[in-house]
């Protein structure tokens, strides 16, 4: 899945400056590859520590998805979920407020999280 999302910043006039020098002289396609550059470039640097909170806190990296018939599965089994993700967690149109408040315990988003508008307002109490 190849989605993104949008993410506005500001930044130093400076630091704008410099960035749009390097995309004069080629350095960079335009400022957000070079934003993006960056990104990435501190990501890598930090892949260790966030592998370590991966691990301890027993998180998926990616998507995430659960419709109305897997949750009414888990529903008839009586357990419930601990969502832990890092990126995107949908929950599809078909998913009702009480169907998630029957089977989601726990949500934790790093990243996004798509939803019928009445199911993510039930479950607002349960958003870490």
């Amino acid at each position: 899945m190849n989605e993104s999302e949008k993410l506005t910043i500001n930044i130093g006039t400076v630091d704008l400056g410099r960035i749009d020098l390097l995309v004069q002289e080629g350095f960079y396609g335009n400022r957000t590859d070079f934003i993006r550059t960056a990104i990435r470039n501190q990501l890598e640097r930090h892949a260790s520590e966030v592998a370590d909170v991966i691990t301890r806190r027993d998180m998926v990296i990616g998507t995430i998805t659960y419709n109305r018939k897997a949750l009414e599965a888990l529903k008839a089994k009586k357990e419930k979920l601990n969502i832990k993700v890092i990126g995107l967690f949908i929950l599809a149109q078909d998913v009702t407020p009480a169907l998630a408040l029957a089977t989601i315990e726990t949500v934790v988003v790093h990243g996004v999280f798509k939803a019928p508008e009445d199911v993510k307002v039930a479950l607002a109490e349960r958003l870490r």
